[in-house]
């Protein structure tokens, strides 16, 4: 007989979406996805409460951010709670990763070249991160002009997309929001067993795990 294939639930509520995904092994057997804006709180142990078996899984997975403070830090604590309900491990991810994963199911090669993802930030500002040959750069909060500088002419990717590419004045935009269900897409490196809301900016800013 073949082992039952672990499950795994995934849980996203650091920008306006809330989003939660239940696989076993790659198969996606639950999900909830709706751009809230605010009430995160409210709706997310709900709707995990709706997955099969109340969500119940061997292994979960959290956006840490950077993002909506409130968001992420409803999102850690949740996964935090459950993991130690259940007896289970909760790895975190970065944000920019889990919408970089998505902009490569949008986009064939999407990961075979430089590229940026750009995030609603806050003060004004946006979460910008650049992959180039080096690999990863910091996450950086940057004023919508500074954004452009830095990111120059690369394909762009998450909410702030095609204002960046408004702004410079052309270019590939992908406009995105995290989506619990590429979460078979992330690298292996993106994980860390070191969960903690990250907040890209001001005093709060921490250095991203991977």
């Amino acid at each position: 007989m073949e082992p039952t294939p672990a499950r795994r639930l995934v849980i996203d509520t650091a920008t306006t979406a809330c989003s939660v995904a239940l696989f076993e092994g790659d198969k996606l057997i639950g999900h909830f996805h709706d751009v809230l804006g605010r009430g995160h709180a409210e709706r997310l142990m709900p709707v995990i409460a709706s997955l099969p078996d109340g969500g119940k899984a061997s292994e979960i997975l959290v956006d840490c951010g950077p993002g909506s403070f409130t968001g992420v830090r409803i999102g850690v604590a949740a996964a935090k709670g459950l993991g130690l309900a259940w007896g289970v491990p909760v790895r975190g991810y970065p944000v920019m990763a889990l919408v970089d994963a998505g902009a490569s199911l949008e986009i064939d090669g999407w990961r075979d070249a430089p590229r940026a993802i750009v995030m609603e930030g806050g003060h004004g500002e946006w979460f910008v991160r650049v992959m180039d040959k080096s690999g990863w750069g910091d996450i950086v909060s940057l004023t919508p002009d500074a954004a452009v500088a830095h990111i120059g002419a690369l394909p762009v990717a998450g909410s702030r997309a095609q204002d960046l590419v408004a702004l410079r004045g052309g270019g590939v935009a992908l406009p995105l929001l995290p989506d619990a269900r590429w979460a078979t897409s992330l690298y292996a490196d993106d994980l860390s067993a070191q969960v903690a809301p990250v907040y890209g900016r001001g005093a709060d800013a921490k250095k991203m795990a991977g």
